[in-house]
C-alpha cells in the first residue's frame, strides 16, 4: 500500500457571514426585514405618534377626506383614523408576540424535555398535545368570550394554548432525532449537564426552524384575532386593526377608504412574515448543503476517512478458523486469566468490574442479555485493551463504564467501581464531577462526535470552564496549548474552525485534545483509530502512547485490532459473545494463547510483529 500524503492544515475557506446579513443580500429578504422592522418601531412608539386620542369622537368630523390635519381622514364616530391605526398597530403586534410567546414557551419547553428525557412525560404531553389539536380553535375562542369577555389578551393567550403543538410536534421531532447523535454523548461525557446539553447542542439544532415557525405563527396570530374582532367578539375600547376594518366594512358605501388602510396593514404584515420565513428556510437550507458538500470536499482532499482499517483482511488473511471459532462452546466464568507477575499485583487499582452484566429491554419479551458477567482491573498507569469482534460485546462494556447506554440498555448485574465510587446502573448525578473531569472519551467516529453547529474551539473551551472553574480566556489559552501539543501544525486556525472544515485526523486530535484536557485518571478509548487511513492511525497511536506515559494515565482501548493491541498494550483482554475468554499481559496472549478464540484472532492478522515488553513500573519500551 502506498501512503498518502495527508494535509495537516484546516483549508482555509471564504470569510463566514452570518444568517442575518445573508438575508440582507436577498432583496425579499431586506424588503420583509425593513417592513417588519417599521412595524415594530410603530409597534413600541405608536402610541407617542399619535396626534390625537384613536377614541376621541367628534360628530362635527364624521367621515371626512383624509386631510392636512387628518391624514388619513376620521371614521363613521369623528375619530382620526391616522392615531386609530398607529394605537391599532401597537395592540394587534402586541396582542400577537401574546399568542407567539405563550405557544413558544410551552410547546419549545415541553417538546424539549419529553424529546430528551423521554419515559413517562413524553407519554402525558404526547397526549395533552394531540387532545389540543382535536379541539376547534374558533369554537374554543368563543366560548371563552363568555367566560373572560371581550378581552384581545385573553383570547390571544387562549389562542397561544391552541398553538402550542405546532411548536411541540416541531421540536419533538428535532430533538429525538439529535438525541442520540455521538456528539450529544460526547458532551455528557466532558461533563455538562442535560440543561447546558439542552440549550447548547439541543436547541441549536431547533433554533432556525422555530424562527421560521414563530414568523407563521405571528401571520396566524394575526389573521385570527383580526377575524374576532371583525365578527365583533373583541373589546370594542380597544382599537385594533381587525375592530378597523369591521367599522370600514360596515361603512364600504359610504367610505371605502376606510377598509384601505386595516386591509393594507394586516395583508403587508402577513406577506412580509410568510416571505421572510420562507427566505430564512432558503437561506438554512443552502447553508446545509454548503456544508455537506465541503465535509466531502475536505474528507476527499485528504484521505482522513477511508474504510475502516481492521486486523483481518477478506483478501488475504486466513479467515477460516476465525469463522470456525463462532462455532466453539461458550462457558460462563471459564476465563483464562494469565499471570501478570508480582509487580503488576502491587499497582493500585483505578477501574474494577466485577460480575458486569448489561441487558436490552424488549418490548414484547425479556430482556435480551449482551455482556454475560465480566470481571476486569484496570490499574493506574497502565493501557488495557479490550479485543474481539464486532458484536462481541466490547463497546456495551465501555457505554456501561461510562453511563452511556442507549436506551433500553442496563446493567442487570454487577459492580463498576471506580475510586471507591459504585457507578453500575448509577443515576446521572453520580457521574457528575467524574465524567470529564476523571474519566475521559475518545469516541471511534471523530466527525460525528463533535458539534457541526459550534466551532471547535468553543466544544473545547466549554468543558473546562465547565470542570475546571476557568475563566474563558484561561480555557482559551490552554486549549490552543492542547491543539499544539497533539500536533495541530495550526491551532489557532483550528480553534476557530467548524468540524466539517478539517479532516478526520485533525478531528480525532481534537477529541484527544478534549479528553486530555482536564488531566483525568482513567481514559476510555473506543475504537480510536477506526475511521482513520493507516498513515493517521499510526501518527494517532503514538500521540495516545506519548500522553499516556506524559500523564500516567490507566487507559482502556476498545478495539478489534490485534496489531493496535500489540504495539500500544500493556495488558489485554479477549471478549467473545458477550463473555471475557483470556486475559493477561500482552507478551503472553500473544506469545502463548490458550483459548481457541484468542489463537483464531491471532491467526487472522496480516501483519505479525513483535509484542511490546511487559509493563513495568516507570519502564515502557
Amino acid at each position: 500500500m502506498t501512503a498518502v500524503d495527508v494535509p495537516t492544515s484546516v483549508p482555509k475557506g471564504p470569510a463566514r457571514a452570518s444568517l442575518f446579513r445573508r438575508l440582507l443580500r436577498r432583496p425579499v429578504g431586506l424588503a420583509s426585514l425593513i417592513f417588519l422592522a417599521l412595524i415594530a418601531v410603530i409597534a413600541v412608539i405608536g402610541g407617542l405618534l399619535a396626534p390625537y386620542d384613536p377614541n376621541q369622537a367628534s360628530l362635527q368630523l364624521i367621515l371626512q377626506d383624509p386631510s392636512a390635519e387628518h391624514l388619513l381622514g376620521t371614521d363613521s364616530a369623528g375619530r382620526d383614523v391616522f392615531s386609530r391605526l398607529l394605537v391599532a398597530t401597537q395592540v394587534t403586534i402586541a396582542a400577537a408576540l401574546v399568542a407567539v410567546v405563550t405557544s413558544l414557551l410551552i410547546g419549545v419547553i415541553g417538546g424539549l424535555i419529553a424529546g430528551y428525557y423521554r419515559g413517562w412525560f413524553d407519554s402525558v404531553a404526547s397526549w395533552m398535545t394531540s387532545l389540543i389539536m382535536a379541539l376547534p380553535a374558533i369554537v374554543i375562542l368563543i366560548a371563552a368570550r363568555t367566560v373572560i369577555g371581550p378581552s384581545v389578551w385573553g383570547a390571544m393567550l387562549i389562542f397561544g394554548i391552541i398553538l402550542s403543538p405546532a411548536y411541540y410536534r416541531l421540536v419533538y421531532a428535532a430533538v429525538t432525532g439529535v438525541r442520540n447523535e455521538l456528539y450529544v454523548d460526547a458532551a455528557r461525557v466532558s461533563g455538562l449537564s442535560d440543561m447546558r446539553i439542552i440549550g447548547r447542542h439541543i436547541l441549536s439544532v431547533v433554533r432556525a426552524p422555530i424562527i421560521i415557525q414563530s414568523a407563521i405563527i405571528a401571520g396566524i396570530a394575526i389573521a385570527i384575532q383580526s377575524g374576532l374582532e371583525f365578527i365583533g367578539l373583541g373589546d370594542m375600547t380597544v382599537p385594533t386593526w381587525g375592530q378597523m376594518l369591521s367599522e370600514g366594512f360596515a361603512r364600504i358605501y359610504q367610505a371605502p377608504i376606510l377598509m384601505l388602510w386595516p386591509s393594507l396593514a394586516i395583508a403587508l404584515t402577513s406577506i412580509a412574515l410568510t416571505l421572510l420565513a420562507n427566505t430564512l428556510r432558503d437561506e438554512l437550507e443552502r447553508t446545509t448543503v454548503v456544508r455537506r458538500r465541503r465535509r466531502r470536499a475536505v474528507a476527499t482532499a485528504t484521505g482522513s476517512i477511508a474504510a475502516v482499517t481492521t486486523s483481518l483482511s477478506t483478501t488475504g488473511g486466513d479467515r477460516s478458523s476465525l469463522e470456525d471459532s463462532m462455532e466453539l462452546p461458550l462457558v460462563e466464568g471459564a476465563t483464562i486469566v494469565h499471570d501478570d507477575g508480582d509487580s503488576n499485583a502491587e499497582r493500585e487499582i483505578a477501574l474494577s468490574v466485577r460480575d458486569l452484566r448489561v441487558a436490552y429491554q424488549q418490548a414484547a419479551s425479556s430482556d435480551i442479555e449482551v455482556v454475560h458477567g465480566v470481571s476486569l482491573d484496570i490499574r493506574k498507569g497502565e493501557i488495557h485493551g479490550l479485543i474481539g469482534e464486532s458484536g462481541s460485546g466490547k463497546t456495551q462494556t465501555a457505554f456501561a463504564v461510562l453511563g452511556l447506554l442507549p436506551r433500553g440498555g442496563h446493567v442487570t448485574a454487577g459492580s463498576i467501581r471506580y475510586e471507591g465510587t459504585e457507578l453500575a446502573d448509577a443515576p446521572e448525578s453520580t457521574y457528575t464531577g467524574i465524567r470529564g473531569a476523571r474519566i475521559g472519551y475518545i469516541p471511534q467516529e471523530p466527525m460525528s462526535n463533535l458539534d457541526p453547529s459550534f466551532t471547535i474551539g468553543s466544544q473545547l473551551v466549554e468543558p473546562l470552564r465547565r470542570n475546571l472553574g476557568l475563566s474563558k480566556k484561561e480555557a482559551t489559552e490552554k486549549s490552543l496549548a492542547l491543539l499544539d501539543r497533539v500536533g495541530i501544525p495550526h491551532p489557532k486556525r483550528t480553534f476557530d474552525a467548524y468540524p466539517f472544515e478539517v479532516s478526520g485526523g485533525m478531528a480525532q486530535r481534537v477529541l484527544i485534545a478534549g479528553a486530555v484536557s482536564t488531566d483525568p485518571d482513567l481514559i476510555i478509548a473506543d475504537e480510536p483509530t477506526t475511521a482513520l487511513d493507516v498513515t493517521v492511525q499510526a501518527e494517532v497511536l503514538d500521540l495516545l502512547r506519548d500522553l499516556q506515559e506524559e500523564r500516567h494515565m490507566a487507559m482502556l482501548l476498545v478495539t478489534h485490532n490485534f496489531g493496535v493491541v500489540a504495539d500500544l498494550c500493556d495488558r489485554v483482554t479477549v471478549m467473545q459473545q458477550g463473555l471475557f475468554v483470556e486475559q493477561g499481559p500482552v507478551r503472553t496472549i500473544l506469545g502463548a494463547p490458550t483459548h481457541p478464540y484468542t489463537k483464531s484472532l491471532l491467526d487472522a492478522i496480516l501483519d505479525e510483529g513483535p509484542a511490546r515488553p511487559a509493563y513495568r513500573e516507570g519502564v515502557r519500551s
